[in-house]
């Protein structure tokens, strides 16, 4: 065991290493934030994590695919044309971060109506954590630090202005969220 944990903490397999601490802590927000929901009653919103974090990472790995094909067809490196490469991926990068945000205030609003300000207050709490969490998912694809030095701050001010303004993320997003 101790062999098999030296071979993943090595410089090699850093990116495996990023995808499975991504996994394991979308997996334990999820059993955290349904412990904190159940005696709130409001259980099916862990479900709805749980089914929109599932969908996020198929999301997250045909994009992945999508924007390596779409690199490669136009031959974008990051030794040739940096700029096209980076921005390329930062689009990506903060665009799914952008739709995880939404999903999350979408979810919370539609469980936080008709009951207490704690039990919205906790829910809130719970969608705003959940795009913590989807930023790991994110970027232990992108990993660089101009990634994760803007998708932060965006899903996070994202999830805010979308849970203030629900019509916004139904606008933004609306139409991909009536597919599932």
């Amino acid at each position: 065991m101790d062999a098999l944990i030296q071979w993943l903490v090595h410089d090699d397999q850093k990116d495996l290493f990023e995808f499975l601490v991504a996994l394991a802590l979308n997996l334990v927000f999820l059993a955290l934030s349904a412990l904190l929901l159940w005696p709130l009653d409001k259980l099916a919103l862990a479900w709805s994590m749980a089914k929109g974090y599932a969908l996020l990472w198929i999301v997250i790995f045909v994009t992945a695919v999508l924007l390596h094909t779409f690199q490669q067809f136009f031959r974008m490196n990051i030794y040739d044309r940096a700029n096209a490469y980076i921005g390329s991926a930062l689009a990506v990068c903060c665009l799914l971060q952008f739709g995880w945000a939404a999903f999350a205030a979408l979810s919370v609003q539609s469980f936080a109506s008709g009951g207490s300000i704690w039990t919205g207050v906790i829910l809130y709490l719970v969608g705003g954590l959940s795009c913590l969490s989807a930023f790991f998912a994110v970027t232990s694809f992108y990993q660089g630090a101009v990634y994760k030095l803007t998708s932060l701050p965006l899903a996070l001010v994202s999830f805010l202005v979308f849970s203030l303004w629900p019509n916004v993320a139904r606008l933004a997003f609306g139409w991909f969220f009536q597919f599932f």
